[in-house]
C-alpha cells in the first residue's frame, strides 16, 4: 500500500520516462456524482480500506486488493478498483445548512463562468470578469445596506422612538426614551451606534467564514507543471486553475471593508443631516463632513481593488498582498468606529421622527445593478457574435441572465425581509412609517411572479404530456414482437420525457429573467411615483393600483415569512439529520464546482481540493507503476474526471483512459458554460486523453451525449443504453427490470465491455484500435 505522505521517489510525475508496467498493473479511479455515496457501494464490497486521504476526502480499495499487486487472477481479469470519495466536501458537518444564506452569491459567482468562448478577445473577456465582480460588490451592499435598515431604521429608530411600539416589545424597551427614560443611550445617536453593532457582526460572520474556508479549500497546492501554450484547451488546463487563494483574499478584504463602509455610511448620513440644519453644532458639523469623505475616499479604494486584479490562472500565484488584505478592513472598521462615536455625542432635542433616509440608496443601488447587467449583455452578445455556439444557453446570454436573477434574489430577499419584520414589530397598529417605499415594492413582486412561475409549469406539464403520448408510441416500435404492457410503457415514456425536461432550462431561465426585469422595473417605477394621489378620473385608476399593491405587499410579506420559516427548518433539521444535510449537499455540488472569482462569501469550491487529489493520485501512481488506468466518473464525478485530466503535463494524459457515464459535460456545462466545456474545449480533451468513451441513457435527467464535431462524435459518444434492460420478463431477466434512469451504470453489460476495450486500447503492445459506434 502506498503511504499518503509518501514523497515521490524516481520518474517525475509528468508521466516521462516510466518504468515498464508490471503484470496485472491495471487501475480504475472511480469518482462518485452528485450526493455521493459510499465506498462500500461504489467498491460493491462490504470490506473497503482507505489507502489515502482524510476524513473530509479519501480513496479506497477493497480490502483484498489493498496489497501492491492484485492478484490479476483472482479479480478474474478486471483492474484493480480505486474509489475517490468526495461527498464530505459539500455534505459534511451541520455548518454547510448555513450555506444557504449564501445562495445569492453563489449565483453571481456562476455568472463569472457562464461567459461565451472567445479567442483573442483578452480585454473583453477581462471587462466581462470586472462587471460580473462589480455586480457581486453590490450585492454584499445591499445586503449589508438591508441589514441596516432593519436593525438601524426599524428597530433603533422607528420602533424604540415610539412608545407604543416599544412597549409591545418588552426587549426593545431600554431604547426607548418613553420607557427607560432620559438615559444617555435612548438618544437617537446612541440607539443608531449600539444598533449599528447587528450588521457589523453579520459582516464579520461572512469574514470569518470566507476565511475558514479559505484555509480550508484554497490552500491545496496543485501539481507543479510548465505552462502549456495556448490552444483551444479549456483554460481548466492551465497550471494556476485551482489555485486562486491570492484573489479570494483581496475580494474578501474588499467585501469586508464595503460591508462595514455601508453600516458607517448608514448611521452618518442621518446625523450629518441633522447636525447640518441651521443652528446646527459647528464643530459636529465639520466633523461629519470629514468622516464622510474619508468614507467616500475608502469606498472608491475598496472599488479600486475589485477593478484592479481579476484571476492569474498561467501559473499558480502564491503570492499574498498581506497589507492590502489587513489595511483594508481594518481601516474601515477604524471609520465605522469613528463614524460610532460620533453619532453618540450628545445632541439635545434630537428626535427619531419618520423614516431613515434609505429611499436613494436603495434606488441608487438597483440602478446600478440594473446598469452593470445591461452592459455584460453587450459584453456577453459581443464575445458570442464573434464566435457563436449553438448550443450555448440563451446564445451567450447565459451569464448576463444568471447575475440578474442574482440581484433579483438578494432583492426580494432584502425587500421580504425588511417587510416582514417591519409587519412583526407594527402588526395593525399603522404606528410605524415602515421601511423604505422600494423594499415594499420589491416584497410585493414576490406573488406574480410566483404566478408566472406557475403558468411555465402548466405550459411544461402540457406540453410534457403531449410528448409522453408520443413517446409511448416509440417504445411500442421499440419492441416488436413483446406482449403489450400498457403500464409498463407509460412509465418507460414519462421517465424519457421527464428526463427531457433538463434541456428546457434556458426556456424557464429566460422566461423568469424577463417576468424578473418587468416586475423591478415596474417596482422602481412604483416607487418613484409614490407620493400624493391624484384627483379627478385618475384617482380611480389610482385606487385600484394602490389596492393591488398593498394586497400584493402584504401577500409577499407572508409569503416571505413562510419561506423564512421554511428555511430555517430544514436548516435545522439539515445540523441534525445527515441525510437531510446530504440532501443539501447535492443543491451545491453543481453551484460550488466553480472557484471563487467574483464574490468571496459564496460557499467554498470543492473542486480545489477535489481536482488536485484526482491529479495527484493518477500522476504519483503512473509514474511508480508505468501501469493503465481509465479513469472513470458518474454524473459529477465525470466533470472532476475530465477536469483532473487537463491538470495532468501531456505525457501523462496520454497514459489515461476517461469512462463517463451519466455525464452532464455537454448537456449542462456545456451549454451554460461554452468559455470552459464548449465543443473546442471537449474535443481537445479528446485529442489530448489516450482515449474516451461516454454512456449515457434516454432516461437519464443528468446525462447526455458529449456531441463532439465529425468523426469524434461516434468515437467518444456510445449509442444510447437500453433503459429497462428488457421490457419484459425474460430468462435473464425473470422479474420486471427496473428503470434505472441517472444510476447504477455499471448493470449494464455495455460497461464491463466498454472499460475493457479502453484498457486495450492502453497497452503499449497492441495496435490502437476505435471501438465500433
Amino acid at each position: 500500500m502506498e503511504p499518503a505522505q509518501e514523497r515521490i521517489a524516481g520518474p517525475e510525475p509528468d508521466g516521462s520516462a516510466l518504468p515498464p508496467a508490471p503484470a496485472g498493473a491495471e487501475l480504475e479511479l472511480l469518482v462518485h456524482g452528485v450526493g455521493g455515496t459510499t465506498p462500500e457501494k461504489m467498491l460493491d464490497d462490504p470490506r473497503t480500506v482507505r489507502i489515502t486521504g482524510d476524513d473530509t476526502a479519501a480513496i479506497f480499495r477493497r480490502a483484498a486488493d489493498a496489497g501492491e499487486p492484485a492478484d490479476p487472477a483472482r479479480r478474474r481479469g478486471e483492474p484493480v478498483q480505486e474509489a475517490y470519495v468526495w461527498c464530505n466536501l459539500t455534505s459534511g458537518d451541520g455548518t454547510r445548512a448555513l450555506w444557504l444564506l449564501l445562495l445569492p452569491f453563489m449565483v453571481v459567482n456562476l455568472a463569472h463562468w457562464m461567459r461565451p468562448a472567445a479567442q483573442g478577445r483578452r480585454r473583453t473577456v477581462r471587462l466581462y470578469g470586472l462587471l460580473v465582480r462589480l455586480a457581486a460588490l453590490t450585492l454584499t451592499v445591499l445586503f449589508t445596506a438591508a441589514a441596516s435598515e432593519v436593525a438601524l431604521d426599524l428597530v433603533a429608530w422607528q420602533c424604540a422612538g415610539v412608545a407604543d411600539c416599544a412597549r409591545r416589545h418588552t426587549w426593545l424597551g431600554f431604547l426607548s426614551p418613553a420607557v427607560a427614560g432620559d438615559a444617555w443611550w435612548t438618544a437617537p445617536g446612541c440607539r443608531l451606534a449600539l444598533a449599528a453593532l447587528v450588521p457589523a457582526a453579520l459582516t464579520a460572520l461572512l469574514w470569518y467564514l470566507s476565511h475558514r474556508t479559505w484555509n480550508a479549500y484554497e490552500s491545496h497546492q496543485p501539481l507543479a507543471r510548465d505552462p502549456e501554450p495556448e490552444t483551444d484547451a479549456s483554460a481548466l488546463a492551465r497550471p494556476g486553475f485551482w489555485y486562486g487563494r491570492r484573489l479570494v483574499a483581496r475580494l474578501r478584504a474588499a467585501h469586508t471593508a464595503a460591508g462595514l463602509l455601508t453600516v458607517a455610511a448608514a448611521v452618518a448620513t442621518p446625523t450629518i443631516r441633522y447636525d447640518h440644519r441651521p443652528g446646527g453644532p459647528a464643530a459636529l458639523n465639520v466633523l461629519g463632513w470629514l468622516l464622510a469623505a474619508a468614507l467616500l475616499g475608502c469606498a472608491g479604494a475598496v472599488v479600486g481593488v475589485v477593478c484592479r486584479r481579476g484571476r492569474s490562472e498561467r501559473c499558480p500565484d502564491h503570492t499574498l498582498d498581506r497589507h492590502l488584505v489587513r489595511r483594508l478592513p481594518l481601516g474601515a472598521l477604524a471609520l465605522l468606529l469613528l463614524t460610532l462615536v460620533h453619532a453618540g455625542w450628545s445632541r439635545p432635542g434630537w428626535r427619531s421622527t419618520g423614516r431613515l433616509p434609505g429611499d436613494t440608496a436603495f434606488g441608487a443601488l438597483m440602478l446600478t445593478q440594473g446598469l452593470l447587467v445591461v452592459v455584460l449583455a453587450v459584453v456577453a452578445h459581443d464575445l458570442h457574435r464573434r464566435r457563436p455556439d449553438p448550443r450555448a444557453a440563451g446564445r451567450g446570454l447565459g451569464g448576463p441572465a444568471v447575475a440578474l436573477l442574482a440581484c433579483a434574489l438578494g432583492g426580494v430577499m432584502s425587500g421580504g425581509v425588511a417587510q416582514r419584520v417591519a409587519d412583526w414589530l407594527d402588526g395593525t397598529r399603522s404606528l410605524l412609517d415602515g421601511p423604505p417605499v422600494l423594499l415594499t415594492w420589491q416584497a410585493s413582486v414576490i406573488p406574480p411572479l410566483l404566478a408566472v412561475l406557475l403558468l411555465l409549469a402548466a405550459h411544461l406539464a402540457r406540453r410534457t404530456a403531449r410528448l409522453a403520448r408520443a413517446e409511448r408510441e416509440r417504445v411500442r416500435h421499440e419492441h416488436p414482437g413483446e406482449p403489450e404492457d400498457p403500464a409498463r410503457t407509460r412509465r418507460i415514456a414519462h421517465a424519457r420525457v421527464m428526463a427531457a425536461l433538463t434541456d428546457r432550462a434556458p426556456l424557464v431561465v429566460g422566461v423568469l429573467c424577463a417576468a424578473t426585469l418587468l416586475l423591478g422595473a415596474a417596482a422602481l417605477s412604483g416607487a418613484l411615483a409614490t407620493g400624493e394621489p391624484p384627483e379627478g378620473a385618475a384617482r380611480r385608476t389610482y385606487d385600484v393600483v394602490r389596492a393591488a399593491a398593498e394586497t400584493s405587499q402584504a401577500l409577499g410579506s407572508w409569503l416571505i415569512g413562510l419561506g423564512f420559516l421554511l428555511f430555517v427548518t430544514w436548516g435545522r433539521r439539515a445540523y441534525r439529520d445527515a441525510s437531510a444535510r446530504r440532501t443539501i449537499g447535492i443543491l451545491w455540488d453543481v453551484g460550488t464546482f466553480w472557484p471563487r472569482a467574483a464574490h468571496p462569501f459564496a460557499p467554498p469550491c470543492y473542486a480545489e481540493r477535489a481536482v488536485p487529489d484526482l491529479t495527484w493520485r493518477m500522476a504519483t501512481w503512473t509514474a511508480r507503476t508505468g501501469g493503465r488506468l481509465v479513469l472513470s466518473g458518474h454524473s459529477q464525478g465525470s466533470v472532476l474526471a475530465a477536469s483532473a485530466a487537463w491538470q495532468l503535463s501531456p505525457p501523462a494524459r496520454k497514459r489515461v483512459a476517461l469512462l463517463t457515464y451519466g455525464s452532464p459535460l455537454e448537456r449542462l456545462y456545456g451549454r451554460w458554460f461554452p468559455a470552459h466545456f464548449g465543443p473546442a474545449s471537449l474535443a481537445a480533451l479528446h485529442r489530448d486523453v489516450a482515449c474516451w468513451r461516454n454512456l449515457y441513457r434516454p432516461t437519464d435527467p443528468i446525462g447526455g451525449p458529449v456531441r463532439l464535431p465529425g468523426a469524434c462524435g461516434p468515437e467518444v459518444d456510445h449509442e444510447p443504453l437500453s433503459d429497462p434492460l428488457a421490457y419484459g420478463r425474460t430468462p435473464e431477466h425473470p422479474l420486471p427490470a427496473p428503470i434505472l434512469g441517472h444510476s447504477d451504470y455499471q448493470a449494464d453489460p455495455a460497461f464491463a465491455r466498454e472499460r475493457a476495450r479502453l484498457l486495450a486500447r492502453l497497452r503499449p503492445d497492441l495496435p490502437a484500435q476505435r471501438p465500433q459506434p
